[in-house]
C-alpha cells in the first residue's frame, strides 16, 4: 500500500474491541496494511473528531442516524471504511466482506469478498491511474484491471452497477 500511495497517504485502523466478534484477518489487515487516502478512495474520518454524544464515526448505523438516513438493519454494526468515488464503503466485521452503498441509494451491494481483495484492487487501481497519466490506452488499462483483479476476486465486477464497473466505463469513454 505504501509503495503505491506513499507513506503519508495510508490510513491505518486501530485495533480495538467493539464488543462483538470481529473477523480477525480483516482487523489485522486494516491495522497493518491500511487503506489509502487518495482522490479515488477517501479513507474514514478521524474517529477522534467531535460529533456529539452517541455518534460513532466508525459504525455505519450511527452515521446514517446522524444524517437522518435509513440504514438497513443488518448493516447497522458494519464499519465505515471510506468512500470509493461516490460509494460509501463498509465492512461487515463478522464476515469480513466489503460492501458498497452507491450514492443516493439505500441498498448496498457486495463489492469484495474480503479486505485483502479491496486492498489489492486499490493498489491495482493506483497502477492504472499512473499508467493513464503516462498516456497508456484507456481501454487497455480497463481490460488489464478487470483481468488482474478478476483473477484475484471476481466479486468487484459481479454487479454491473458496482463502483469498479462504473469507473472503468468512465475510463474507457475518456471521462478521466
Amino acid at each position: 500500500m505504501i509503495e503505491a500511495y506513499g507513506l503519508t497517504n495510508v490510513v491505518y485502523f486501530p485495533r480495538f474491541s467493539t464488543g462483538e466478534s470481529v473477523e480477525s484477518r480483516a482487523s489485522a489487515l486494516l491495522s497493518s496494511v491500511g487503506l489509502p487516502h487518495s482522490d479515488a478512495f477517501i479513507s474514514k474520518e478521524n474517529p477522534e473528531d467531535a460529533y456529539g454524544s452517541g455518534f460513532d464515526p466508525l459504525i455505519l448505523g450511527s452515521r446514517f442516524d446522524h444524517y437522518g438516513l435509513s440504514c438497513p438493519e443488518e448493516s447497522r454494526s458494519w464499519w465505515l471504511l471510506g468512500y470509493l468515488f461516490t460509494s460509501l464503503i463498509a465492512l461487515d466485521p463478522l464476515s469480513g466482506k466489503v460492501y458498497a452503498f452507491p450514492e443516493s441509494e439505500e441498498e448496498y451491494i457486495l463489492l469484495h469478498r474480503d479486505i485483502e481483495s479491496l486492498q489489492f484492487s486499490l493498489v491495482e487501481f493506483r497502477k492504472i491511474e499512473a499508467d493513464h497519466e503516462n498516456d497508456v490506452d484507456p481501454e487497455e488499462l480497463a481490460e488489464r484491471f478487470r483481468r488482474v483483479v478478476g483473477a484475484f476476486d471476481p466479486t468487484p465486477f459481479a454487479d454491473e452497477e458496482s463502483q469498479w464497473n462504473l469507473a472503468l466505463e468512465e475510463l474507457e469513454h475518456g471521462l478521466w
